[in-house]
């Protein structure tokens, strides 16, 4: 059985509530799961912060046994230190229109 920690969606429309769980890579994403190890809230409150809490001891077993981080949930724990930080997925040049990016070339 694969195990795979990944984010469980909850919450109403445009107001999204996650929780992060350690689930069979067969079951629905919020489907059937295995257990909670935290939860994150994406939006942010009126002083701005954003709310993650994780149960680090169960994440770290869950890791050595193999569990796989889904992409958004290895990004994460790379932020607090539990996993190392996945490489950068884009390129800060590709950002820059390319207009401006003909300019730098010259």
């Amino acid at each position: 059985m694969v195990v795979r920690l990944r984010l469980q969606r909850f919450g109403r429309t445009h107001s999204p509530f996650y929780r992060m769980v350690a689930a069979d890579a067969r079951a629905p994403r919020d489907g059937r799961f295995i257990e909670i190890v935290g939860t994150y809230n994406p939006v942010a409150t009126s002083a701005g912060i954003k709310e993650i809490r994780l149960k680090t001891d169960r994440l770290r077993y869950w890791i050595s046994v193999g569990a796989q981080p889904s992409e958004r949930v290895a990004w994460i724990l790379g932020k607090f230190g539990i996993l190392p930080p996945p490489p950068q997925r884009f390129s800060l040049q590709k950002m820059i229109p390319k207009k401006d990016r003909k300019k730098d070339e010259k």
